[in-house]
C-alpha cells in the first residue's frame, strides 16, 4: 500500500512502513527512544516490533495499564516523571505502540514534555489505525469526561502494521469497525455499502478497506486540521456516543462500553435524528439502523441512563455559547455540521432505538 501524505507527516504501511521508520531513525539520530505501550501490546506486539527496528539509540520501554481508565492526567504525570528520571531531552523520541488510549495519551505526553518532543504512532488496534492515531488529536479524559484536555500536534510518522490485528479479540475488531462505518456514512456512500452484508465481505481485502478508511479521515483532516469546519463531520455519532461512553464508564453498576460500541449506538440515534429533521429518508435510516444492529449487541439503556446522558451533553467539546451541536447525516455520504437538536427529539431517538 502506498504512503498517504498527511499534514506534515506520512502514513506508511506494513513492510514499507518499517523501512521508512528506520530511515527516519537513522536520519534524526535521537538521543534516546522511549516506547510507551500498555501491557497487552507489550506482550503481543512489542517483540515483533522490536525485531524490525534498527537504531543505535538507546531504547527504554514505558508500560502503562490498559483501558480508558488510564487515560488521565495522573498517568501523564507518572510518564513525565519517568522521562525526567531517564534523562529525556528535546532530542528524544517517543514511540506510541498501542491502541487509542496509548496513542492519545502518548501524543499528549510528547507534545507537552519540554514544550514538545518528536513522537511516532504505531497503532495496534483497528480503532487506533483508522481513527485515534490519524489527524493529530492527542489528549486525556477529565474524570469521566472524554478528551477534555489535549493538543492538536502531528507525529513525525504514523506506521500502520495490519499484522497486529491478528492479536485482537473480535470485540475490539468490532469497536474499530464502527469508525469505518462512520467514514462511509459521512463521506463515501459506496464504501458504506460494502459493509451492508458482512457475510459477502472478502476479509482477504480488509487491508484495502482499512486503507480507504484512513484515506477518508486524512482527506477531511487535511482540509481542516483544527476543526473549525468540515472536520466536525467526524463527530457524527460521537455527540451522543461519547456521552453514553462516559456514563457507562463512571457508573459502577454498568459494564463499560468500548469506544466503538458506544459510537455505534450514537450513530443509530443520530441517524434517527437526521431522519426526523428531513435530512435522511426513512429507508436510509432503516438501512443504517439495520446494518449497525446486525453487527453490535443490544445495550440496555433506561430512563435514568438517558437523564445522565443528557446532562453529560452539556460538557461536549463541540458546544458553542451553551448550545449542543451535532453533525448529522444529509443523506448517506454527506453531512451537515453545527446542527442544534432539541431534547425532545433526543428522547424520541432513544425511545425509537429501544423498540
Amino acid at each position: 500500500m502506498h504512503a498517504i501524505q498527511a499534514n506534515g507527516y506520512a502514513i506508511v504501511f506494513n513492510e514499507y512502513g518499517y523501512s521508512e521508520l528506520n530511515k527516519l531513525l537513522s536520519a534524526k539520530k535521537y538521543s534516546r527512544i522511549f516506547i510507551i505501550t500498555d501491557s497487552n501490546s507489550h506482550e503481543f506486539c512489542l517483540p515483533d516490533f522490536m525485531s524490525r527496528v534498527e537504531t543505535e539509540s538507546e531504547i527504554e520501554i514505558l508500560e502503562i495499564e490498559p483501558g480508558e481508565e488510564q487515560k488521565t492526567i495522573d498517568t501523564c504525570v507518572s510518564v513525565w516523571n519517568v522521562l525526567t528520571e531517564y534523562g529525556a531531552d528535546r532530542k528524544s523520541l517517543i514511540i506510541n505502540l498501542g491502541g487509542g488510549v496509548v496513542t492519545d495519551l502518548g501524543g499528549f505526553v510528547a507534545s507537552t514534555f519540554k514544550r514538545g518532543i518528536d513522537f511516532i504512532h504505531v497503532p495496534t488496534t483497528l480503532l487506533a489505525m483508522v481513527d485515534a492515531s490519524v489527524g493529530g488529536k492527542n489528549g486525556v479524559d477529565l474524570g469521566h469526561l472524554k478528551n477534555q484536555v489535549g493538543t492538536i500536534t502531528t507525529p513525525e510518522l504514523l506506521l500502520v502494521d495490519t499484522d497486529f490485528l491478528a492479536t485482537l479479540p473480535q470485540q475490539q475488531m468490532r469497536s474499530g469497525l464502527a469508525e469505518m462505518l462512520k467514514h462511509g456514512l459521512i463521506y463515501d456512500k459506496p464504501y458504506w455499502e460494502k459493509f451492508l452484508d458482512l457475510s459477502q465481505l472478502d476479509f482477504a481485502d480488509f487491508d484495502t478497506l482499512i486503507y480507504r478508511s484512513i484515506e477518508i479521515k486524512n482527506e477531511i483532516v487535511t482540509q481542516d486540521p483544527t476543526e473549525k469546519g468540515i472536520r466536525k463531520a467526524l463527530n457524527f455519532g460521537h455527540t451522543l456516543g461519547h456521552a453514553i461512553e462516559s456514563h457507562f464508564l463512571e457508573n459502577d453498576e454498568k459494564e463499560a462500553l468500548l469506544h466503538g460500541e458506544a459510537i455505534a449506538i450514537g450513530m443509530v440515534l443520530e441517524a434517527y435524528i437526521s431522519w426526523k429533521k428531513d435530512l435522511l429518508t426513512e429507508s436510509e435510516y432503516q438501512q443504517i439502523a439495520s446494518a449497525i444492529n446486525s453487527i453490535f449487541d443490544a445495550v440496555d439503556i433506561d430512563g435514568s441512563d438517558i437523564e445522565s446522558v443528557l446532562e453529560l451533553l452539556k460538557h461536549d467539546k463541540k458546544n458553542e455559547y451553551g448550545n449542543v451541536l451535532f453533525a448529522l447525516l444529509d443523506g448517506i455520504g454527506k453531512i451537515k455540521i453545527d446542527q442544534q437538536v432539541e431534547n425532545d427529539l433526543i428522547l424520541k431517538a432513544f425511545e425509537a432505538c429501544k423498540s
